[in-house]
Protein backbone atom coordinates (compact mmCIF):
# COMPACT_ATOMS: atom_id res chain seq x y z
CA UNK A 1 0.00 0.00 0.00
CA UNK A 2 0.94 3.32 -0.92
CA UNK A 3 0.23 6.28 0.91
CA UNK A 4 0.63 9.84 -0.26
CA UNK A 5 3.79 11.36 0.70
CA UNK A 6 4.34 14.82 2.62
CA UNK A 7 5.20 17.91 1.70
CA UNK A 8 1.43 18.27 -0.36
CA UNK A 9 1.78 20.87 -3.25
CA UNK A 10 -0.96 23.28 -4.27
CA UNK A 11 -1.01 23.40 -8.15
CA UNK A 12 -3.33 26.79 -8.11
CA UNK A 13 -3.08 30.38 -7.46
CA UNK A 14 -6.66 30.66 -5.56
CA UNK A 15 -6.10 32.16 -2.25
CA UNK A 16 -9.61 30.55 -1.27
CA UNK A 17 -8.33 26.58 -2.19
CA UNK A 18 -4.99 26.81 -0.35
CA UNK A 19 -7.32 28.72 2.90
CA UNK A 20 -10.03 26.03 2.83
CA UNK A 21 -7.07 23.13 3.22
CA UNK A 22 -5.42 25.21 5.88
CA UNK A 23 -8.71 25.88 7.95
CA UNK A 24 -8.83 21.65 7.44
CA UNK A 25 -5.38 21.24 9.20
CA UNK A 26 -3.95 20.20 5.81
CA UNK A 27 -0.44 22.00 5.41
CA UNK A 28 0.37 23.27 1.94
CA UNK A 29 3.27 24.38 -0.09
CA UNK A 30 1.64 26.96 -2.72
CA UNK A 31 3.41 25.99 -6.19
CA UNK A 32 1.00 27.65 -9.05
CA UNK A 33 1.24 25.86 -12.77
CA UNK A 34 2.74 27.83 -15.41
CA UNK A 35 0.47 26.74 -17.83
CA UNK A 36 -2.18 28.77 -18.90
CA UNK A 37 -5.36 26.26 -19.30
CA UNK A 38 -7.06 29.14 -21.01
CA UNK A 39 -6.15 28.73 -24.14
CA UNK A 40 -8.08 25.59 -24.52
CA UNK A 41 -11.78 24.12 -24.92
CA UNK A 42 -13.53 22.11 -24.11
CA UNK A 43 -14.55 20.86 -27.92
CA UNK A 44 -17.02 17.63 -27.45
CA UNK A 45 -15.56 16.62 -24.71
CA UNK A 46 -17.86 15.76 -22.00
CA UNK A 47 -17.77 18.57 -19.29
CA UNK A 48 -16.97 15.63 -16.38
CA UNK A 49 -13.54 15.14 -18.27
CA UNK A 50 -12.69 18.23 -18.86
CA UNK A 51 -12.59 19.91 -15.82
CA UNK A 52 -10.19 16.44 -14.46
CA UNK A 53 -8.09 17.01 -17.58
CA UNK A 54 -7.45 20.16 -16.75
CA UNK A 55 -6.61 19.78 -13.19
CA UNK A 56 -4.27 16.47 -14.60
CA UNK A 57 -2.69 19.41 -16.68
CA UNK A 58 -1.93 21.68 -13.75
CA UNK A 59 -0.53 18.89 -11.49
CA UNK A 60 1.99 17.36 -13.89
CA UNK A 61 3.06 20.71 -15.02
CA UNK A 62 3.97 21.47 -11.10
CA UNK A 63 5.19 17.98 -10.49
CA UNK A 64 7.97 17.95 -13.89
CA UNK A 65 8.66 21.48 -12.60
CA UNK A 66 9.87 20.59 -9.02
CA UNK A 67 11.71 17.85 -9.93
CA UNK A 68 11.70 16.21 -6.49
CA UNK A 69 11.41 12.17 -5.60
CA UNK A 70 9.07 12.64 -2.40
CA UNK A 71 5.44 14.68 -1.95
CA UNK A 72 2.20 15.11 -3.59
CA UNK A 73 0.82 17.60 -5.58
CA UNK A 74 -2.56 18.60 -5.54
CA UNK A 75 -4.62 20.44 -8.71
CA UNK A 76 -7.77 21.62 -9.10
CA UNK A 77 -10.20 23.31 -11.81
CA UNK A 78 -13.52 24.73 -11.26
CA UNK A 79 -16.38 25.67 -13.82
CA UNK A 80 -19.66 26.67 -13.90
CA UNK A 81 -22.35 25.23 -16.51
CA UNK A 82 -25.48 26.75 -17.47
CA UNK A 83 -27.54 25.79 -20.77
CA UNK A 84 -25.07 23.37 -21.45
CA UNK A 85 -22.48 26.05 -21.87
CA UNK A 86 -19.28 26.30 -19.70
CA UNK A 87 -18.63 29.67 -17.59
CA UNK A 88 -15.04 29.90 -16.50
CA UNK A 89 -13.66 33.10 -14.95
CA UNK A 90 -14.77 35.97 -17.18
CA UNK A 91 -11.93 38.18 -18.59
CA UNK A 92 -13.67 41.18 -18.39
CA UNK A 93 -16.52 43.16 -16.44
CA UNK A 94 -18.61 42.78 -18.90
CA UNK A 95 -18.20 39.17 -19.46
CA UNK A 96 -18.88 38.74 -15.26
CA UNK A 97 -21.72 40.66 -15.85
CA UNK A 98 -23.17 38.61 -18.26
CA UNK A 99 -22.14 35.64 -16.54
CA UNK A 100 -24.67 36.92 -13.53
CA UNK A 101 -26.90 37.54 -15.07
CA UNK A 102 -27.24 34.64 -17.05
CA UNK A 103 -27.70 32.69 -13.73
CA UNK A 104 -30.28 34.85 -12.01
CA UNK A 105 -33.49 33.17 -10.77
CA UNK A 106 -31.76 29.66 -12.09
CA UNK A 107 -30.11 26.97 -11.30
CA UNK A 108 -26.75 26.20 -12.66
CA UNK A 109 -23.90 23.61 -11.76
CA UNK A 110 -20.32 24.08 -10.41
CA UNK A 111 -18.01 21.28 -11.16
CA UNK A 112 -14.29 21.12 -9.78
CA UNK A 113 -12.26 18.42 -11.24
CA UNK A 114 -9.27 17.30 -9.12
CA UNK A 115 -6.40 15.49 -9.34
CA UNK A 116 -3.43 14.17 -6.84
CA UNK A 117 -0.56 13.07 -8.71
CA UNK A 118 2.71 11.73 -6.35
CA UNK A 119 6.36 13.28 -7.27
CA UNK A 120 7.49 9.56 -7.48
CA UNK A 121 5.04 9.05 -10.34
CA UNK A 122 3.72 5.55 -8.56
CA UNK A 123 0.31 7.27 -8.51
CA UNK A 124 -2.22 9.40 -9.65
CA UNK A 125 -5.51 9.81 -8.98
CA UNK A 126 -8.31 11.98 -10.71
CA UNK A 127 -12.28 12.59 -10.19
CA UNK A 128 -14.69 15.34 -10.29
CA UNK A 129 -17.29 16.88 -7.78
CA UNK A 130 -20.87 18.53 -8.42
CA UNK A 131 -22.61 20.45 -6.51
CA UNK A 132 -26.14 22.45 -7.49
CA UNK A 133 -26.62 26.45 -7.05
CA UNK A 134 -29.61 28.63 -7.40
CA UNK A 135 -29.29 32.10 -7.41
CA UNK A 136 -32.91 34.41 -7.22
CA UNK A 137 -33.43 37.65 -7.92
CA UNK A 138 -30.43 40.73 -7.32
CA UNK A 139 -31.74 44.17 -8.80
CA UNK A 140 -29.06 45.65 -11.54
CA UNK A 141 -27.58 47.99 -8.86
CA UNK A 142 -26.45 45.30 -6.68
CA UNK A 143 -24.62 44.10 -9.30
CA UNK A 144 -23.31 46.81 -10.59
CA UNK A 145 -22.12 47.43 -7.14
CA UNK A 146 -20.56 44.07 -6.64
CA UNK A 147 -18.98 44.41 -10.14
CA UNK A 148 -17.04 47.71 -9.06
CA UNK A 149 -15.11 46.12 -6.76
CA UNK A 150 -13.59 43.77 -8.68
CA UNK A 151 -14.10 40.43 -6.28
CA UNK A 152 -15.41 38.73 -9.77
CA UNK A 153 -11.78 38.71 -11.20
CA UNK A 154 -10.63 34.70 -10.83
CA UNK A 155 -14.05 33.36 -9.39
CA UNK A 156 -15.63 30.66 -12.28
CA UNK A 157 -18.86 32.52 -12.81
CA UNK A 158 -17.44 35.73 -11.50
CA UNK A 159 -18.28 35.00 -7.95
CA UNK A 160 -17.32 33.50 -5.02
CA UNK A 161 -19.78 31.40 -3.06
CA UNK A 162 -19.37 32.43 0.76
CA UNK A 163 -18.51 35.84 -0.16
CA UNK A 164 -21.89 36.18 -1.96
CA UNK A 165 -23.82 34.08 0.98
CA UNK A 166 -22.44 36.62 3.44
CA UNK A 167 -23.37 39.72 1.27
CA UNK A 168 -26.87 38.16 1.45
CA UNK A 169 -26.99 37.26 -2.25
CA UNK A 170 -29.98 34.86 -2.60
CA UNK A 171 -28.40 31.78 -3.06
CA UNK A 172 -28.89 28.39 -2.36
CA UNK A 173 -26.03 25.64 -2.76
CA UNK A 174 -27.28 21.43 -3.01
CA UNK A 175 -23.88 19.63 -2.43
CA UNK A 176 -20.81 20.64 -1.33
CA UNK A 177 -20.07 24.09 -0.55
CA UNK A 178 -16.65 23.96 -0.60
CA UNK A 179 -16.71 22.64 -4.09
CA UNK A 180 -18.20 25.41 -5.25
CA UNK A 181 -15.62 27.54 -3.31
CA UNK A 182 -12.83 25.62 -5.59
CA UNK A 183 -11.63 22.44 -3.91
CA UNK A 184 -14.29 19.84 -2.80
CA UNK A 185 -12.49 19.24 1.07
CA UNK A 186 -14.46 16.50 1.75
CA UNK A 187 -14.08 13.93 -0.84
CA UNK A 188 -10.06 15.84 -0.99
CA UNK A 189 -9.53 14.72 3.10
CA UNK A 190 -11.14 10.95 1.91
CA UNK A 191 -8.41 10.86 -0.72
CA UNK A 192 -5.47 12.14 1.59
CA UNK A 193 -6.11 9.63 4.38
CA UNK A 194 -7.41 6.93 1.69
CA UNK A 195 -4.11 4.01 0.92
CA UNK A 196 -3.46 3.65 -2.49
CA UNK A 197 -3.18 -0.02 -4.44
Amino acid sequence: MIQWEQPLFLASTSPRREKLLKESGIEVISSPPRCDDGVFTCGTMSVERWVQSLSVLKAQNVAQRLEKNSGTVLAADTVCVIDGQILGQPKSEEEARDMLHSMLNRTHDVLTGWCLSSLNQLCLSCGYESSEITIGSIDDEEIEKYLRTSNWEGKAGGYNLSDRVDAGWPIVCVGDPTNVMGLPMNRIQQELARDRD
